[in-house]
């Protein structure tokens, strides 16, 4: 049930768009055991200058093909988990895309299940 929200600078192709928006869900599936239909993005293309990142954070460079990724999920992964995740996340875009690994910047949010309603307003996760 991640919810992913997805920033980056406006110009990727539709090819580009849906390569990082699979190799994140790939790594989801993988890495956090999600269903395959468990699928809920949101990509946000933003004009020049609405992404704001320093040329550089903690020795790691960034660049213009900077991409914020933030996950909301239930809460109850362990660290080494979420390690994986990340590494994942950023190994797979890097393959699919040729967006260097350096470029990709995640926030995982947690939750409980109560926080959550797919639909009919129910919080399915509780009832």
């Amino acid at each position: 049930m991640p919810f992913v929200q997805i920033h980056l600078i406006k110009g990727k192709s539709s090819e580009s768009l849906a390569a990082i928006s699979n190799a994140i869900h790939q790594a989801l599936v993988e890495e956090f055991h999600i269903p395959e239909l468990d699928k809920f993005q949101v990509i946000n293309e933003l004009e020049e200058g609405k992404l704001i990142f320093p040329p550089e954070y903690l020795g790691i460079p960034h660049t213009r093909n900077m991409i914020y990724i933030h996950i909301t999920a239930k809460q109850g992964r362990t660290v080494e988990m979420k390690k994986k995740l990340y590494a994942k996340i950023a190994q797979l875009i890097n393959e699919k895309t040729q967006i260097s690994q350096d470029d990709i910047f995640i926030v995982l949010t947690e939750n409980s299940e109560e926080n959550w309603s797919f639909g009919r307003g129910k919080a399915q996760l509780i009832e």
